[in-house]
């Protein structure tokens, strides 16, 4: 026989509790065993166990089936499970759930009293092994992993399994077969509204925190979808009949906005699937389960909340956008060239930082955009972010414009002083994990916080920016269209855990380009960053030297050149103006902050990706033409679905939503998106019954479907990315 605190162990890693038994006895060898969580190394050598069932194991929940005939239709009305367990003259007598909330309950024979099969839940124990029976026999372990399932609907089905053996005996009359689960009311007409009415009475209220706007959605899309109502019926209806139950109630922009989804969202079941039903009957107390397993089918329960609108990941930049004609691309070439670690991301950031800068307060658009850029970096340590770093400061250096050279943000006073002695500035930081935190952290939106300040500048590029006044300082001072280029790096794993709703809406951020620059490349012999080629150097001098306009205080009031755009630029530049305005409104008709803010800036975005794409590509006649509007207009495109991406696999709105995205990402890092349940709970990190809440809810949403993973030795439960991912 197995170790018996060996086996305590296993099972106490698995989250549920055990309490001694006697020897060859189903007996509890203490009368307080339902308070004991003992730790394995108290339980005697010589004994059996019994697993406490319930609330105390994560809601671990036996089936126990008491009878031959139990046994023998338990495969007809129970949920699948991988967890079954017995005993020789009993196999696959006990069925293992984890059902959330469920209930004790037993059903014996009406004429003689005996038990057909009982559901054992919180307040009960049951026997496992390496037990030994009074018989004899050595109990089966319990090896597999038990299936999540909703507690009614368990419920349900050992009430019809009951019945069925009770019929079988002739004791009693057949259940009534009934095809699906679903929610029902006596309150029921004929007439399709009626039915509506009574099917969403039946339906739980939204309550805030616990998943209520999928359940909102989810009575929107009955009413819509599945009893084809019209929309402005199903408003009315939801309105009136359910959101007088909701906490708190939804306003009526909320509601119309459901139901506007539910209209217009692609749905798994056919238009009218209530309404075809024919009308629901009064409910019956008899409930026959026994399709219940035809086709591997699970019974259709329309208040599920629906699958999650999921945003497909564009990705990392595509290579082939790192290709910018011209000073660009021999920045990169020489970086590349000579970089202990090359990396064509982070080369171009560095290139494209440097272009910016060099053209800021020289060139504008007809519409007055500057030059001025941020860019983020997302790089690991070692991946090689200083060396494109050096070369832009060696650069400037040697065209005499290290004075606008700045590495860290100590406060946003210190950005303003800088800007004060020149103008303009270009900011390497190694630090912007830090400086994205305060947006978290600032509450109070202060406007002399690091953020606040880089976004005031950002917009002021072609205004005057007024500085703050100090003590003892007579008048203000201000700076005509300063120009602020940022090239900062955060690393990956920081960025991504800090990411948030009130960070992806706000302005700052939204002005970011974020490129991913992925693993660090092959390491090479390097080069100095000193030793720069001539052509590169005569181009950014030409730049440091280039006066458009004419007067005597350029340097405090310059006059920047307008850079003109070709007609079929133009006309490219507005198309992509008018498919950002639609993404806009829609995503304001859907009350998307996150989306409205990305939208808004993807347009800007482009048009200054393509000014400094002219300006690389021809420093002296730089002119905005098709080809620099098309790269601009993919990359801009690319960091707004990017964004969007990010959104809505980060960023949460409750921390329950939050362990759902968890539980989706590491899903979703596998080959096969497919994780054996024990694998995942050991990266979770959570207690069985939160785990199994995470199941249900995401199961229901159509995010996840439970498989079953064959291995070496057994077969073992394990979940995988449904279609909507």
């Amino acid at each position: 026989m197995a170790d018996v605190r060996e086996q305590v162990t296993i099972y106490r890693q698995r989250g549920w509790y055990c309490v001694p038994l006697r020897p060859r006895s189903k007996s509890p060898a203490r009368r307080d065993w339902t308070n004991l969580r003992l730790n394995p190394e108290v339980f005697p050598d010589q004994g059996n166990i019994g697993i406490i069932l319930g609330e105390p194991s994560g809601w671990l929940v036996d089936v126990d089936l008491d009878c031959d005939e139990a046994i023998e239709l338990a495969d007809q009305y129970l949920p699948p499970t991988p967890a079954i367990t017995g005993r020789l003259t009993a196999l696959r007598s006990h069925r293992w759930y984890i059902a959330i909330g469920a209930t004790t309950e037993k059903h014996s024979d009406p004429t003689d009293g005996s038990m057909i099969v009982e559901l054992r839940s919180t307040g009960t124990q049951t026997v496992v092994g390496p037990s030994i029976h009074p018989d004899g026999e050595t109990y089966e372990t319990l090896d597999g992993e038990p299936a999540p399932v909703p507690s009614l609907m368990l419920a349900a089905c050992v009430k019809a399994l009951a019945e069925a053996v009770i019929h079988r005996r002739g004791t009693a009359k057949p259940p009534q077969q009934i095809a699906t689960l679903l929610p029902q009311s006596p309150r029921v007409g004929n007439d399709v509204e009626s039915r509506a009415i009574a099917y969403l009475d039946a339906m739980p209220p939204a309550i805030a925190g616990s998943g209520g706007h999928s359940q909102t959605y989810a009575a929107a899309t009955a009413l819509v979808h599945g009893f084809g109502l019209d929309p402005a019926e199903s408003l009315a209806i939801l309105t009136n009949h359910y959101n007088p139950r909701c906490n708190p109630p939804w306003s009526d922009k909320e509601l119309q906005h459901k139901v506007n989804q539910a209209a217009t969202k692609p749905h798994d079941r056919p238009f009218g699937w209530l309404r075809d039903v024919g009308p629901i009957e009064p409910i019956v107390n008899d409930v026959d389960l026994s399709q219940f397993m035809v086709g591997k089918r699970s019974p259709e329960v329309a208040s599920s909340p629906p699958p999650v609108d999921t945003t497909p990941d564009p990705g990392q930049l595509p290579e082939r956008l790192f290709n910018v004609p011209g000073f660009v691309r021999r920045v990169m070439d020489f970086t590349l060239a000579n970089a202990p670690y090359p990396n064509i991301g982070l080369a171009f950031c560095g290139a494209m930082a440097l272009q910016s800068f060099l053209a800021g307060r020289k060139v504008c658009t007809s519409g007055d955009l500057r030059t001025n850029l941020y860019l983020l970096a997302l790089a690991s340590s070692g991946t090689g972010k200083e060396f494109p770093r050096k070369v832009n400061s060696q650069i400037l250096f040697q065209i005499g414009m290290s004075a606008s050279i700045g590495d860290k943000f100590a406060s946003g006073e210190g950005i303003q002083d800088a800007l004060v002695r020149t103008g303009r500035m270009l900011f390497q930081n190694d630090e912007m994990d830090g400086v994205l935190r305060q947006i978290n952290l600032d509450r109070e939106n202060s406007r002399e916080s690091i953020p606040n300040i880089l976004l005031t500048l950002y917009t002021s590029a072609g205004d005057v920016y007024p500085i703050r006044v100090k003590a003892n300082q007579k008048e203000a001072i201000h700076v005509d269209q300063p120009h602020l280029t940022l090239f900062g790096t955060a690393t990956p794993q920081y960025f991504y855990e800090s990411l948030s709703k009130r960070m992806l809406t706000n302005g700052f951020f939204a002005r970011l380009n974020i490129i991913d620059v992925g693993k660090r490349g092959s390491g090479q012999s390097p080069g100095s960053a000193r030793d720069l080629p001539e052509d590169i150097l005569d181009i950014a001098k030409w730049w440091a030297d280039f006066e458009p306009g004419s007067g005597n205080f350029l340097n405090f009031h310059p006059k920047p050149l307008v850079v003109q755009t070709t007609p079929d630029a133009a006309e490219a530049i507005d198309h992509l103006r008018l498919m950002t305005e639609r993404e806009y409104n829609a995503a304001e008709e859907a009350l998307d902050e996150v989306a409205r803010t990305a939208w808004s800036r993807t347009c800007e975005h482009a048009k200054k990706l393509a000014l400094i794409y002219a300006c690389s590509e021809n420093h002296i006649e730089p002119l905005i033409g098709l080809p620099a509007v098309e790269w601009a207009t993919e990359f801009a495109m690319h960091q707004t679905r990017r964004q969007l991406y990010l959104a809505s696999v980060h960023v949460a709105e409750n921390p329950f939503h939050a362990e759902c995205l968890k539980f989706l990402k590491k899903l979703g890092e596998q080959p096969t998106r497919t994780m054996q349940r024990r694998q995942l709970m050991r990266a979770m990190k959570l207690k069985a019954a939160d785990f199994d809440q995470i199941v249900l809810t995401l199961r229901e949403q159509g995010e996840i479907e439970t498989v079953v993973i064959e291995t070496a030795t057994k077969s073992a439960q394990g979940y995988r990315l449904g279609g909507s991912q």
